[in-house]
This record gives structure tokens, sequence and C-alpha cells, in this order.
């Protein structure tokens, strides 16, 4: 993980790092240096060999090694780990049922690219990193609701769904937003204001015209120096923003695209055919699909290929990055989630948030 504004998360497990003929006296300083309580011993060719406690220094010094002797023999070998890609739901009973405070990550190649920490799942520290909330739109397809409220200010459990945005990622340590506004976007300034009654800082981009769902962020200055949530301000969801962007870093990558997986059932049996014969029957069968989420996370270098004022959709700067040769990954969804694009959609909201709904 890089970048992600947490010291933890970003450098501070690197120096957890020994190679296997480190000594007991380096590896008590690597403890000492990080707080994290564990050292990952690795091999030449960079691959985890296993783990060092403080408690495995202990019993080496009982066993009669000394200081300088080297950490190989009491490692802990095939230690427990986990794939970038895993969740923090699944790491976290990963954890509980081992009865383990620290979880490696590694790569195919069984490279460490970071460390779960139990309290950092448990009590997400402050990001220092920005949320983008595009809430500009005018909601055509939301009429007659949206005539005199933007899109994103419509009341779902008896708050409007930009709250429950901004609150869901406050929740997970989020602290500086910038909603970019065009449509009403003075009623969406003067409800939230600063930010300051939901103890978060909220600054504003004032589109002109509609730039889509990316063209805002070419208005953002100072530009980010850290990767940063972008996320449209109708999308409802239970996902955790912080995972995301600790997904996109572990990846390296320059954009990340949070996608839920989508099944179409075809509504009849359909004949498979090789010319004129007949080679096969499916009854209905049952098409699947990732779609694009509206959530996603970009590493500063991802404005590089916009252009400031100029309409663009995520879609075409998702191409953009390819053609420029950045890597561009997908964040596979599990949570819960509703695009709250129409009426419809509103309406399922309300009934899943029940709460004072309008």
């Amino acid at each position: 993980m890089t970048d992600n504004g947490r010291e933890m998360s970003s450098e501070l497990w690197r120096k957890t790092l020994l190679p296997a003929s480190a000594t007991l006296q380096q590896a008590i300083r690597s403890l000492n240096e990080t707080s994290l309580q564990i050292v990952l011993v690795m091999s030449s060719d960079g691959a985890l060999l296993g783990t060092l406690t403080d408690g495995d220094i202990r019993r080496g010094l009982l066993r009669g090694l000394d200081l300088n002797s080297q950490i190989e023999t009491i490692i802990r070998r095939n230690p427990l780990v986990v794939p970038p890609q895993l969740g923090r739901d699944t790491v976290l009973q990963l954890m509980r049922a081992n009865k383990i405070h620290q979880l490696p990550i590694v790569d195919d190649n069984r490279s460490v690219v970071g460390l779960h920490l139990w309290d950092e799942l448990m009590d997400p520290h402050e990001r220092a990193n920005l949320m983008v909330i595009m809430a500009g739109g005018q909601g055509t397809r939301l009429r007659p609701h949206t005539e005199h409220c933007p899109k994103s200010m419509l009341a779902v459990g008896g708050k409007p769904m930009l709250e429950h945005i901004i609150e869901r990622a406050k929740a997970e340590g989020f602290q500086s937003f910038v909603l970019a506004i065009h449509y009403l976007g003075h009623m969406i300034e003067k409800y939230f204001g600063d930010g300051s009654r939901w103890q978060v800082r909220i600054n504003y981009l004032h589109e002109d015209s509609p730039l889509g769902t990316a063209g805002a962020i070419g208005l953002l200055s100072p530009r980010p120096e850290a990767p940063f949530v972008v996320s449209n301000g109708d999308v409802l969801t239970d996902i955790r923003y912080g995972e995301l962007l600790d997904f996109h870093c572990r990846h390296g990558a320059t954009a990340t695209m949070a996608v839920r997986q989508h099944e179409w059932q075809h509504p009849f049996g359909v004949v498979r055919t090789k010319g004129v014969d007949i080679i096969g029957f499916e009854e209905k069968p049952i098409a699947r699909s990732h779609i694009n989420a509206g959530i996603y996370v970009l590493a500063p270098a991802a404005l590089d290929v916009m252009n400031a004022g100029e309409h663009c959709d995520m879609p075409t700067l998702f191409g953009r990055l390819q053609e420029h040769a950045e890597r561009t990954i997908v964040y596979p969804m599990h949570e819960p989630w509703l695009d709250v694009g129409g009426v419809e959609d509103l309406k399922m909201a309300q009934e899943n948030h029940p709460t004072n709904a309008q």
C-alpha cells in the first residue's frame, strides 16, 4: 500500500521486513521501531519465509541463543497469509478465528505487499485522502422529484443521499471532501456548508456546464498529492471506501473501478448451432457480467490525461489511461448497492431505509 495517507499502510510495515540472516538484535530493533509486534522474514528472492514475534525471540534466548544469533532457527514458517483482494470482513473473521492481530498480505509470488492490523481494521485512523462526490446531475429520470431538488439531496431514511455517503466515509476516517455541483448546487452548498456540522471539511467545485462523470475532477486545485476516492452522488452502498482505497494502493494502480456482478436470465431457451446443425440447447441461460458501480479511486497521475473544463466520462478517462499504458483495475463488490437513477430506484431505497423517508 502506498500514498494512502496513513503511515502504517504506506511505509511503516516495510520496516518489519528482514532477511533470515538477520540477528536477534536486528529483529528486536525492528519490533521497537515499528511497534507492530511482528517481523516479516523474507527469502533472498523476496518471498515471505515466515514471521517472528517478541515471544519467539524470548523463547530463542531461553534456548541459549544470544543477540548475535541469526533468526533463521526461530522463524514461524508458513504463516497464515491473505491475498490483496480479500475483503475486510473475511480478514477479520480469519484473524478472530486464529487469534492473531497481524496478517501479512502477499501476491501470487508470495511477496509481501501489505500488512493487516487488527486495531486498524477495527478502528480506522484518520485518512488524509480526498473524497470527491459528483453531485451536479439534473436527475431527469427522477422527475418530478428533482424539479426543485438536486438528485443527491433526495431524502432516503430521513436524510439526503449525499449525507449518507459523507457519513459513511467519515466513519472510515475520511475528513476532506469536495462536492462537484451544478444543477441547483446552491441548495447543496447551503445544506452542507463547510462541513463543520459533520466535523469534516467540505469544499466545492462549481461546474458552469455539465462535465460528465469525470470532468469535474479536472478542475481540482490544488492537485491531490495522494490517491483519492470518487463517488457518484446517487449511489447508496455499504462499500468500505477505505478498503477500496487500500486495494488500489496495494495493486499499484493508476485507476480503480468498483464493479458489481450483474446477472441476466435469457427469457427463452437458446439453441446452439453450427451451420444448420443443432449442437446443443440451453434452457433460459444466465449471463453474468461486471457493471460499473460508480465508485472509483484515482492516483494523482490520472489527472495528467485530463484537460480542465472539458466534458469527460469515467469510461473515457479509463480508456485514455489504458492508451497511456497506465494500470487500470477493478474492485469486485459484494456489498449491498443501489444506483438511484430512476423513480423506482428511489422508491426501493426509501423502502429499505424507511425511517422518516419522504
